[in-house]
C-alpha cells in the first residue's frame, strides 16, 4: 500500500497585492476565497481583519507578498465611523442585543471635550465579540454560548480622533480616526458613551487606509470581476514592494542576494542599523535587519 500524499494546491503563482474594497456583510475570510477564485492565485491572505459589518479597505497578499503581512498589519490604520448614542449592545455594533438604554444624547461640545482622553497610548478592554483567543477558543464563540467574557485591557495607541458632526435625526455622531495595532473602534465607541454619561455603539464603520493603501487604489469585487472580462485581472495586483514603501531599501549584488537567500550573513558598507529591504535591481531580496553593520535576512523573497 502507498503513502497517501498531500493534495497540492491549484492556482498560478501570482506576486502582490489587491487592495481590495470589501463589501458589507462579507468576512475578510471570504473575500481572501473570492479573490483567490478569481485571480486562480495560488497562495493569498489578507492583512488585518476588517469585520462583516465593516466596509472598506482589505489588503489581500498573495503569493510572496505574504510574507511582507506582518509589516502592514502593525501599520496605521484610518477609519470613518458612526455612534449610535442611547443604545449599548452585546456586540458593540449593530449585530448584538439591546443590553441598556440612555435618554441622555451628548452635546458637540461634551462630544469635543471628551475626545483628548482617547488620544495617545491608552488602555483598552476589547468587545466580548471578538477574535481574541480565550484559553485556546475564540471570545466570539464564548460569548455565543452564553459565557461570561471578560477581557483583559490592552495598550493601543489612538494617533488622531475627531468629530464631524452629529447626522440628521441628532441621535448619532459622525468620527474619523487613526489608530494603530490592535484597536477596536466599537470599543472606542462603548467607553466614549460611557465617559459622557450615556451609552451607545457603532452603526456604521468604514476602513479608509492600511498603511501604505488607501481608497484610490482599492476596488471592488464587482470591478474586479468586470475587468476580468476584458484584460488580465493580475492587471489590478500591485507590486510586492508597495506594502514597503516605509522601509528604507538597500541596493545588493546578485553575488550579495545569493549569499543572502542561501541564509547568510552580509557586512554590507551602505547598510544602516534596522529593518530595511533589500534590492537587486527591481527585485525585492528580502526584508533584513542590520546590527552592528551585518544585515541577517527576516523574511527572504522568492522572485
Amino acid at each position: 500500500m502507498t503513502a497517501r500524499t498531500g493534495r497540492k494546491r491549484r492556482g498560478r503563482d501570482i506576486h502582490g497585492w489587491i487592495i481590495l474594497d470589501k463589501p458589507l456583510q462579507m468576512t475578510s475570510s471570504q473575500a481572501v476565497g473570492k479573490i483567490r477564485w478569481l485571480l486562480d492565485a495560488k497562495k493569498a491572505g489578507h492583512a488585518g481583519t476588517l469585520d462583516p459589518l465593516a466596509s472598506g479597505i482589505l489588503p489581500i497578499g498573495l503569493g510572496e507578498a505574504t510574507k511582507a503581512m506582518p509589516y502592514i498589519v502593525d501599520s496605521t490604520k484610518d477609519y470613518a465611523f458612526t455612534i449610535g448614542w442611547g443604545e449599548a449592545r452585546s456586540t458593540d455594533d449593530c449585530e448584538g442585543d439591546v443590553v441598556a438604554r440612555s435618554d441622555v444624547i451628548p452635546t458637540a461640545d461634551a462630544i469635543e471635550a471628551a475626545l483628548p482622553a482617547f488620544i495617545g497610548t491608552i488602555d483598552q478592554v476589547p468587545p466580548a465579540y471578538s477574535a481574541i483567543k480565550v484559553a485556546g477558543k475564540r471570545a466570539y464563540d464564548l460569548a455565543r454560548s452564553g459565557a461570561d467574557v471578560t477581557l483583559a485591557a490592552r495598550s493601543v495607541t489612538i494617533h488622531a480622533l475627531r468629530y464631524l458632526g452629529a447626522e440628521e435625526d441628532g441621535q448619532k455622531g459622525r468620527f474619523v480616526m487613526t489608530c494603530g495595532k490592535g484597536t477596536y473602534v466599537r470599543s472606542l465607541a462603548r467607553d466614549l458613551a460611557h465617559r459622557l454619561g450615556t451609552v451607545g455603539h457603532v452603526t456604521a464603520l468604514r476602513r479608509t487606509r492600511v498603511g501604505p493603501f488607501n481608497e484610490e487604489a482599492a476596488i471592488s469585487l464587482e470591478n474586479l470581476a468586470k475587468v476580468g472580462q476584458s484584460a488580465p485581472v493580475e492587471a489590478n495586483v500591485l507590486p510586492v514592494t508597495t506594502a514597503l514603501d516605509d522601509i528604507p531599501a538597500l541596493a545588493v549584488t546578485d553575488q550579495e542576494a545569493d549569499r543572502i537567500k542561501q541564509g547568510q550573513c552580509l557586512r554590507h558598507p551602505s547598510a544602516k542599523e534596522g529593518i530595511q529591504v533589500l534590492m537587486c535591481g527591481e527585485r525585492p531580496v528580502a526584508i533584513a535587519d542590520c546590527t552592528n553593520g551585518v544585515l541577517k535576512s527576516l523574511r527572504v523573497f522568492n522572485l
